[in-house]
């Protein structure tokens, strides 16, 4: 409700904090109760997951779409109403949420996680979600006002938008297929690798439309099978009670992190050397992040000795 005032850059910027210092910790508690719920018997359900997952997926597309509209016909002076109404219609979501809890959370046995961290699969995992999310920064922050520096409309850059929450959509519906013919571990190198080749599409040939739809499509993998298989990874090494803190360490390396770095050098990168050398840059924190993944997986899977 304080977006309703002009408080000025500054005053903007604490209002934000504040907001965010709360609905930041919404998504580790959600992700590790979903993770739990749609485990059996130990064993997290890529499918049950997905199928819950892309609702969130359908919600960012309807806003999209609708605020987009909204916004092109009434302007941007209703931006603080629809921020309100969306948070208020999470408040009815979580309020109406069933209380459930894991059968261990009675126990009173500690469960120390420093052994887990300690592990070098764990330490690299997390090393290339940093880099992995950093590199999509990019995307998230700047990519609308790229394509409006490209001569884009708003109309197509909505549609752009579309096309990869679509595809992330359709992943999350069916990755049950597709996940099991490859080790977590490897689906992570493959990511990570697309992701370096859509920053390259993005940086260099944005101005073919065909290629930047090509580029988004591969949202997909970069985003919905990267968050699947995070999660899974996450919920197969930080087990049980110590699953809530690996899913916020995850959230504050992964999200949090990589949110406010790669705004700020992202802005110092664009004003000095164009919006386009952003997607130059998330190319090589891609390239980072693929061989941050290449060395979990050798972790994972270390070449038969001779």
């Amino acid at each position: 409700c304080l977006l309703f005032l002009d408080w000025g850059p500054v005053g903007l910027g604490l209002v934000l904090l504040l907001m965010f210092t709360h609905t930041s910790s919404m998504m580790p508690m959600s992700e590790a109760a979903m993770a739990h719920l749609v485990s059996q018997g130990g064993a997290f359900d890529t499918k049950r997951y997905g199928r819950v997952r892309l609702w969130g997926s359908m919600g960012f597309l309807v806003t999209v779409f609708a605020a987009g509209a909204w916004f092109e016909a009434f302007g941007m002076q209703h931006f603080p109403g629809w921020t309100v109404f969306s948070l208020a219609a999470v408040l009815l979501s979580v309020w109406w949420l069933p209380d459930l809890k894991e059968a261990s959370h009675h126990s009173a046995v500690h469960e120390p996680v420093w052994p887990v961290l300690r592990q070098k699969s764990v330490q690299w995992f997390l090393a290339s979600t940093f880099f992995h999310v950093l590199s999509h920064i990019g995307i998230y922050v700047f990519f609308s006002l790229y394509l409006d520096s490209l001569g884009y409309s708003k109309t197509m850059i909505g549609v752009l938008w579309a096309v990869s929450v679509a595809v992330e959509i359709v992943w999350f519906f069916s990755q049950s297929r597709w996940l099991p013919r490859m080790p977590l571990t490897a689906w992570l190198v493959v990511c990570s690798a697309v992701m370096a080749l859509r920053m390259v599409f993005t940086a260099s040939w944005a101005d073919v439309l065909w290629v930047l739809l090509l580029a988004q499509a591969l949202h997909a993998v970069t985003f919905a099978t990267h968050h699947t298989v995070c999660i899974a990874l996450i919920s197969h090494h930080f087990p049980g009670r110590l699953r809530g803190r690996g899913q916020a360490l995850y959230t504050v390396v992964a999200y949090g992190f990589p949110g406010v770095i790669g705004a700020l050098l992202g802005g110092v990168i664009s004003e000095r050397w164009g919006l386009q050398s952003v997607f130059v840059v998330s190319a090589l924190t891609s390239v980072v992040a693929t061989a941050a993944a290449y060395r979990v997986w050798r972790l994972q899977h270390p070449p038969a000795s001779r």
